[in-house]
């Protein structure tokens, strides 16, 4: 379950091109099933972990990213709930557009049901 806000947006081609190269790398099907916009707030994980996240880091002055990564690395819940913190140092890089062939020719198989949201990307060599 994706929140389909910021760059994963389920209108976007730029994730579905994406999605689909980690599709045919990894060689497994990708089931995507966003919530809505603006229905956030039932995904279970973000209320079971953001406020505990953000209870951590209370007043703590971020002045490096190890400081960070410990603050948020200790962070634990009553019921047992654990924080693992990886930080990348890749780069992104912004504005990528998505070729035109992509859009013409996607592999990405759209639900019946909602299928603006609900997708499945297919690695190539399965999807023939």
């Amino acid at each position: 379950m994706c929140d389909c806000g910021g760059s994963n947006n389920a209108r976007y081609y730029i994730f579905k091109a994406q999605l689909q190269e980690l599709a045919n790398e990894i060689g497994i099907e990708i089931r995507i099933a966003p919530y809505p916009p603006y229905t956030s707030k039932y995904n279970p994980i973000e209320h079971r972990l953001f406020p505990h996240v953000t209870r951590a880091c209370k007043g703590l002055i971020f002045d490096s990213i190890k400081t960070i990564k410990e603050a948020i690395s200790q962070t634990t819940t009553k019921t047992g709930l654990e924080v693992l913190v990886d930080v990348t140092e890749k780069i992104y890089k912004t504005g990528l557009k998505v070729k035109e062939e992509f859009k013409k020719n996607m592999k990405i198989i759209f639900d019946k049901l909602l299928p603006k949201w609900n997708y499945r990307a297919v690695p190539e060599s399965l999807a023939t």
